[in-house]
């Protein structure tokens, strides 16, 4: 499955103003690095990947829409999916854009 392009359009508004932002075709997806750490990603699968502290993960994935990414059958901490409905509108795009780019910028 292709990436939403219009989901990449507008984390590419909501990262607008912000440094060192690159683009880059990763997971089936289109991924916006920030600093050259991956922040978010509109995913091939549908939805967002966001990356998040780990520490964080076990308590963001118990929200609807939201569980943690699987990679060769290992779940992956500091990284989730997100639903599409969840990241539909701008008010539910934000604050994960906001959390990967927070990240990224501590990674």
């Amino acid at each position: 499955m292709a990436y939403d392009e219009d989901l990449a359009n507008r984390i590419r508004e909501q990262l607008a103003g912000q440094d060192a932002v690159t683009e880059k075709r990763m997971f089936g997806g289109l991924a916006f690095l920030i600093g050259g750490h991956m922040a978010v990603a509109a995913s091939g699968a549908g939805g967002l990947l966001v990356r998040v502290d780990p520490e964080e993960s076990e308590e963001l994935r118990t929200a609807d829409g939201v569980e943690r990414m699987v990679m060769r059958g290992r779940e992956m901490d500091g990284w989730l999916l997100v639903d599409a409905e969840r990241v539909a509108g701008d008010d539910g795009l934000a604050p994960w854009v906001a959390r990967g780019v927070a990240a990224a910028l501590a990674a």
